[in-house]
């Protein structure tokens, strides 16, 4: 397949707690690249899922994420939460615990 056949395809999502995460921006080929070159720069990070992009692409920028997603995006912005340090205080420093044993 040429890339003409199979695009590369972009969706950005902004969350802000006690809401629902929302389609803030999306696109293909150039666009796209220019979405994901702002997110490296920006220091967001970027999960790559042709299905979940598919399926997000269906949506209209400002649109909020179905409740049929909202498992696997909350799972997404908590791994990046804990990639970035940041824990729940509910976790009574749990994360301290798994790095010791790691």
């Amino acid at each position: 397949m040429t890339e003409t056949e199979n695009p590369k395809k972009a969706v950005a999502l902004s969350y802000q707690p006690g809401t629902a995460p929302k389609v803030s921006a999306k696109g293909e080929d150039r666009l796209a690249e220019e979405i994901i070159a702002l997110a490296q720069q920006a220091g967001i990070p970027i999960h790559q899922d042709e299905y979940l992009c598919d399926f997000l692409q269906r949506l209209e920028v400002g649109d909020e994420i179905p409740s049929e997603l909202y498992l696997l995006i909350a799972e997404l912005i908590a791994f990046v939460y804990v990639l970035d340090g940041k824990f729940p205080e509910k976790w009574n420093n749990m994360h301290q615990k798994i790095m010791e044993e790691a």
